[in-house]
């Protein structure tokens, strides 16, 4: 099936199931929060560390394999999704007219480039998804790209705060991105998802559901039977979204520019009267504010 039929599909079945309720809607005890906490800092800790390893030369494929190793080496067993690595253009995401193009490929990183690099291992149950965007020198584009998104950053707690539904959201940030000359590269993701929720899971004691190929292959097994047994549209911030926001989400704003695409993903916790970052002392922070 087409890219955008599918997009299309999606789209709808969002917009009829997007109120479900949903176990994940729940504000999160302090055990909770440390144990996310603990898996996102591996996640930044894995990705942080394979990035000094990079070199001109380096595949996309053999950058994920090296993510996948290094947090296996450091006990996970689990991931919600595959270690996504896209370098240059490809993180852009233009052309695309599949959903498995958007796996890790044979593209050769250059110098010049910027890449990102996306994991979300399962530590003790915990999810811990992040994305994280860099280059081997430096790179003008990305660095003005990285600027807007962390004024974003201190944004998106204030709108989860108000009264605004996920989809205003979703919409507030693809015009004003827009207006700012960036491209919305989330809105080619499945669902166009923004973010989704995060919650701790548990192996399945069933054989795993199977999804169409172009959908499970964006996830794990496991993260395909978790997005289902969640009820899979509750759990996504999508353009369509009308749902309760209270909850831990993995939010990922991902835009681009010229040949440039960066993205930061982390978890945001959104409790009844607040809304807040699990971390502050998160790599692209401490980065791009220097």
């Amino acid at each position: 099936m087409p890219l955008t039929n599918e997009r299309g599909l999606l789209s709808k079945l969002s917009a009829k199931f997007s109120k479900l309720s949903s176990e994940s809607i729940r504000i999160p005890t302090a055990e909770q929060k440390s144990g996310f906490l603990k898996a996102q800092r591996l996640a930044y800790d894995c990705v942080t560390t394979i990035e000094k390893e990079m070199r001109p030369g380096w595949t996309e494929k053999q950058t994920a394999k090296r993510m996948d190793e290094y947090l296996r080496d450091h006990g996970v067993k689990i991931f919600l999704h595959r270690p996504f690595a896209w370098f240059g253009e490809h993180a852009r995401f233009d052309g695309y007219k599949r959903f498995t193009q958007f796996h890790p490929g044979k593209k050769i990183l250059k110098e010049e480039e910027s890449f990102i690099l996306d994991v979300s291992p399962v530590l003790d149950g915990y999810i811990g998804d992040i994305g994280y965007s860099s280059s081997l020198i430096k790179n003008s584009e990305l660095d003005q790209g990285m600027e807007y998104l962390l004024q974003l950053r201190k944004e998106i707690p204030k709108y989860f705060n108000s009264s605004m539904t996920a989809s205003e959201i979703w919409w507030k940030i693809d015009a004003d991105s827009k207006k700012a000359g960036y491209d919305n590269v989330h809105s080619l993701y499945p669902f166009a998802v923004l973010g989704h929720r995060v919650y701790k899971v548990n192996l399945p004691k069933l054989p795993l559901p199977i999804l169409p190929i172009s959908f499970a292959s964006w996830f794990s097994l496991q993260g395909s039977y978790e997005f289902l047994t969640h009820k899979i549209l509750p759990e996504l911030l999508t353009p369509d979204h009308e749902g309760d926001k209270v909850g831990l989400w993995a939010v990922e704003p991902h835009l681009g520019r010229g040949k440039t695409g960066f993205k930061f993903e982390e978890i945001l916790v959104v409790e009844k009267d607040k809304a807040y970052w699990l971390d502050d002392e998160v790599p692209h922070v401490k980065k791009y504010q220097n």
